[in-house]
């Protein structure tokens, strides 16, 4: 009987499976970390071509170039995959990663950014600095505290519509347990750090 409701449900899981696998790599921290620059310079940078291009600015130092060298660190083997797995092969990747970002709000400030983009890479920096903080000694959701992070940027920045984000949010957290890449609670502690650093982080900077 047993055997019988395994072959009926395997289908279901495995749909469902496929559809957190999306879910991750739509909603991935890198992802996100490059888009969150761009939406806040469009919408608030005036003019338009010039909060444009500060975002970049923005993306290639929260983004690409960390995840330039996560990629390299998976091509030779240091690293089990792009969203590293492993605790404990996440301590230099998130080290490099906060360098970058440093180095891009240094080079922002110096030369005039417009103050939406700054606050908007700062949140990176902060979220940034808090997992690899807790990922010392524990594996904190990465996935949930940028989506997170992000849906708090995104109310702040359009409004009460865009708490409709917050599904989303739930949704990423869902895909990180289908998955088995984390528990509930890790979810949970990285949805809570996120929206407690994003929040007043970007308000105090915007």
């Amino acid at each position: 009987m047993w055997a019988v409701q395994d072959v009926i449900d395997r289908p279901d899981r495995r749909t469902s499976r496929w559809l957190a696998r999306a879910v991750t790599e739509a909603f991935a921290p890198a992802l996100l970390a490059a888009l969150m620059p761009v939406v806040v310079g469009l919408h608030s940078a005036s003019p338009v071509g010039v909060g444009l291009a500060w975002a970049l600015v923005g993306s290639l130092f929260c983004s690409i170039i960390p995840n330039s060298l996560i990629w390299w660190g998976v091509r030779r083997g240091r690293l089990t995959d792009h969203h590293i797995r492993r605790r404990e092969q996440r301590r230099r990747p998130l080290a490099y990663g906060l360098l970058s970002v440093l180095v891009g709000l240094a080079v922002m400030i110096g030369f005039g950014a417009p103050r939406p983009v700054l606050a908007m890479v700062v949140v990176m920096f902060a979220l940034g600095l808090a997992v690899t903080v807790v990922n010392l000694a524990w594996k904190l959701s990465i996935h949930a505290a940028v989506a997170a992070g992000a849906a708090a940027v995104l109310v702040i920045e359009f409004g009460p519509a865009l708490l409709a984000s917050a599904p989303v949010v739930a949704l990423v957290g869902w895909s990180r347990v289908r998955l088995r890449d984390h528990t509930v609670g890790q979810v949970a502690a990285g949805t809570v750090v996120g929206t407690l650093i994003a929040a007043p982080t970007f308000l105090l900077l915007r």
